[in-house]
């Protein structure tokens, strides 16, 4: 038995299929782990997401960004933007079933001494505190405050943790967090305009920001981290520990399996 973490598919069906055959991936006792972004901007969002519910009893996947965003827009409360080109799920058949299995996915995993997230986890937090807060945001994605949560979800304030927020704000920077982030300080706050391998100055109006992986002090430097989400460091972290394997395929680079027990990665070029 094997378990394959694979990066960012947004919809490169074909792709990953070549990794698959390269793995020679065996669904009878193999396992493979999505770091989230099934979907959204590649040629084949529908079959994605199909390969993935039809294998849900031997696939585990966080929820993405864009994930987020497909159950927003399903929900009504959001319009799909000029980039988007997730119609083939939203005019399946199966789309509330697919979708519907989208809703109870977690935000954070923990298995075999890893944690995985789309984003990544701010420096203030443990794996821990991590897994409680993204449990917040999960009840409501289960629950019939889901659409009151879609239409507050959009936005970048609060830009920084509070032990005292509450309502909608709380469950917002907690999903910026796990889902959105790149660049922050070493207290937290969130910088969601830099998406580069390095930063814009004056973002934060003048604060240092740096990738959230990088401080010394964060309190998950000696944990597993395994994320995706950030295409443009091609999976660089200069860390041993904490994996990116978003290696940009959806952008015409790679895609990147990770062999969890072996710690050995696959690419695959994507045209």
């Amino acid at each position: 038995m094997a378990t394959y973490v694979v990066g960012d598919i947004q919809g490169c069906f074909k792709p990953f299929q070549q990794l698959l055959k390269r793995v020679d991936f065996n669904p009878d006792k193999d396992v493979i782990w999505s770091v989230g972004d099934l979907i959204n901007r590649g040629p084949d969002n529908l079959e994605t997401l199909r390969w993935f519910y039809d294998r849900r009893d031997n696939v585990v996947t966080v929820l993405g960004n864009h994930e987020l965003h497909l159950m927003a827009v399903s929900s009504g409360v959001r319009k799909i933007n000029k980039s988007d080109n997730f119609d083939d799920i939203l005019d399946a058949q199966d789309r509330d079933k697919l979708i519907g299995w989208l809703h109870h996915r977690p935000l954070i995993h923990c298995e075999h001494n890893v944690t995985m997230v789309h984003a990544g986890i701010p420096p203030m937090w443990t794996v821990g505190d991590a897994v409680d807060r993204a449990e917040e945001v999960e009840r409501v994605l289960r629950s019939a405050a889901c659409t009151e949560f879609f239409g507050a979800m959009y936005g970048n304030e609060p830009i920084v943790w509070r032990d005292d927020l509450s309502g909608m704000a709380r469950l917002r920077v907690i999903t910026n967090y796990l889902t959105r982030m790149r660049y922050c300080t070493k207290k937290g706050k969130l910088d969601l305009i830099n998406k580069g391998p390095t930063p814009v100055t004056n973002a934060l109006k003048g604060k240092k920001v740096a990738p959230w992986f990088t401080y010394s002090e964060r309190l998950t430097k000696n944990d597993t981290i395994i994320f995706g989400h950030w295409a443009s460091i091609d999976g660089i972290t200069d860390s041993t520990n904490t994996i990116g394997l978003d290696t940009g395929c959806v952008w015409g680079n790679e895609m990147t399996f990770l062999e969890l027990e072996t710690r050995r990665l696959y690419r695959c070029r994507c045209s």
